[in-house]
């Protein structure tokens, strides 16, 4: 749920499930109601520091807060790099490279096939590197964090590059489920890093 619509929704669940207790941690909000529903909220860029006199534990202010956030996002073939200030992105770079399929001939021939589809998806990664690089590392002392999506498989090798290792640290558990990455798709992933996940579960 984006956040700025967290604070209507959970006033309305007080609303339709009736007096709710709750319990603030650093990664989860749970919500307990009259009538048995119970509410999980996951905590966007954790920890909440939880102030018991703001609204949800200040859940709602942390969730809001503008954030300098770098992105990494890479498939195969495909690669987008953007630094976001809030929802804003103000600094990108996107790119691609040729990577072959699969193919479903045998012998030698598949056998050099498979190298050269190594050697593109390694060229392609490695592109991916120098994007990263060129965007987001110099801003690496600013960050409040990295968000990394796309392929997994494909990004872990793109952040093993030695020269991302000090982003690794303000990488966050959260992957961007994406399609190939495009300007458009790069400029959209606030919705998903920015949202608070929010679990429903009703008594049987």
């Amino acid at each position: 749920m984006a956040p700025e619509r967290l604070q209507r929704w959970l006033d309305g669940f007080t609303e339709r499930h009736g007096a709710t207790s709750w319990h603030f941690g650093a990664d989860v909000v749970t919500g307990s109601a009259a009538d048995g529903t119970r509410v999980e909220c996951r905590v966007p860029f954790p920890p909440l520091r939880v102030d018991e006199s703001l609204p949800y534990g200040g859940l709602v202010d942390h969730a809001s807060r503008d954030r300098s956030v770098g992105v990494i996002v890479v498939r195969r073939g495909g690669y987008a790099a953007g630094i976001f200030e809030g929802p804003t992105l103000v600094a990108s770079k996107v790119g691609s490279r040729h990577v072959q399929g699969r193919t479903a001939a045998g012998g030698q021939s598949q056998q050099r096939f498979a190298r050269r589809r190594q050697k593109q998806a390694r060229e392609a990664f490695e592109a991916a590197a120098d994007v990263a690089v060129r965007v987001v590392v110099p801003e690496a002392g600013r960050l409040d964090a990295v968000v990394l999506g796309g392929d997994r498989s494909a990004v872990g090798q793109v952040m093993d590059d030695p020269r991302l290792a000090h982003l690794r640290e303000l990488v966050v558990d959260d992957h961007l489920s994406v399609p190939d990455p495009r300007l458009a798709v790069l400029k959209n992933t606030p919705k998903q890093f920015r949202a608070v996940r929010i679990r429903l579960t009703e008594q049987a």
